[in-house]
């Protein structure tokens, strides 16, 4: 920690029109120089049992390693995130809360859809280590083997499949714009919606839909229970490396899926920049922890760095998306 002496503050705010500016910039370098100094809350802006619950407890212990400073899970569930998002916003910007959350597509839904009283620019990515991307499934103990399949069916007969999805969501986007550049009327389809991502992934496995689009990394504990159709992204995909990419199926534009990890309000990162640095240290240092590592690993989570301009990118990129298809989330 660094000290200041009396002479050091003598000599800092001495002169004149200096005095004020000296003595306005102090309390900011005194509070960055002794962060942190007690427990930060940890917002996460879902119930318990989920993933990014799930992801802030496992990765607990790794960032009080590194911060020195218990973590204390807070979670406010609720509106689509909207009202842990809005509790976050509303907290100091001082760095004792931090968010844990799927800041894409949720941050985006509920400013586009729920006028929500905050923009997607008040918020800043320190990392988001799990990047998802709708996959289309089915049963693996189904008659439907390729999405092309899928395609030839739904164009004989629109009603021929049952459709599982989350309404609202990247993957109903994608499922529409994919059954749009294929030539099908999705007014026409036989559409079941579910109110979460488990729940689809679930009747997707059990064959109570004979296909399901829904976010894969969510699919990774029922894999065996499932038949990879088409993942929606560019590259493949290190947790279902066999999942075909949409792109050799069919030419389609798509959304890209949740984008899971820590964030902290815009206003932190003004205000109190050497703070910010300091989270986004800790952050990398338990990120590359081979302990962290390995225990995330077993539990299915991520921990990959990508740190904050990359992060920020992808995330304010998926924004941008989701605005330009906003009419097929209503």
């Amino acid at each position: 920690m660094t000290h200041f002496t009396r002479r050091d503050l003598f000599k800092i705010s001495a002169g004149g029109v200096a005095v004020a500016s000296g003595m306005v910039a102090m309390p900011s370098i005194l509070r960055a120089a002794a962060y942190p100094s007690r427990p930060i809350n940890v917002i996460v802006p879902f119930a318990t049992g989920g993933y990014n619950d799930r992801l802030s407890r496992a990765f607990m212990p790794y960032l009080e390693q590194e911060l020195g400073q218990p973590l204390v899970i807070v979670n406010k569930p609720g509106a689509g995130t909207q009202l842990g998002n809005s509790y976050a916003l509303n907290q100091p910007a001082d760095g004792y809360s931090i968010l844990c959350t799927s800041a894409a597509p949720y941050i985006p839904l509920t400013v586009l859809l729920q006028n929500a009283p905050y923009k997607v620019e008040d918020f800043t990515m320190i990392n988001l280590p799990s990047r998802d991307y709708t996959l289309a499934a089915t049963s693996s103990g189904g008659p439907v083997k390729t999405f092309a399949e899928v395609i030839e069916k739904l164009k004989k007969d629109p009603s021929s499949l049952s459709i599982g999805v989350q309404p609202a969501s990247a993957d109903y986007a994608n499922m529409v714009l994919a059954f749009q550049a294929a030539g099908i009327d999705p007014s026409k389809l036989r559409i079941v919606t579910y109110d979460g991502g488990g729940p689809a992934r679930n009747a997707t496995a059990g064959a109570q839909v004979d296909v399901g689009f829904v976010g894969g990394e969510g699919f990774l504990p029922l894999k065996s229970k499932i038949r990879p159709l088409a993942i929606f992204a560019a590259e493949k995909v290190e947790w279902f490396p066999d999942a075909p990419l949409i792109g050799a199926t069919l030419k389609t534009d798509f959304v890209e899926g949740s984008q899971r990890g820590w964030a902290v309000s815009t206003k932190l990162t003004k205000e109190q920049p050497e703070i910010f640095k300091i989270l986004v240290a800790a952050v990398e240092k338990a990120s590359k922890n081979p302990k962290a590592i390995e225990t995330l690993k077993l539990q299915e989570l991520a921990t990959t760095w990508y740190g904050p301009d990359a992060s920020n990118k992808a995330y304010l990129d998926n924004a941008a998306k989701m605005a330009k298809y906003v009419d097929l989330l209503k």
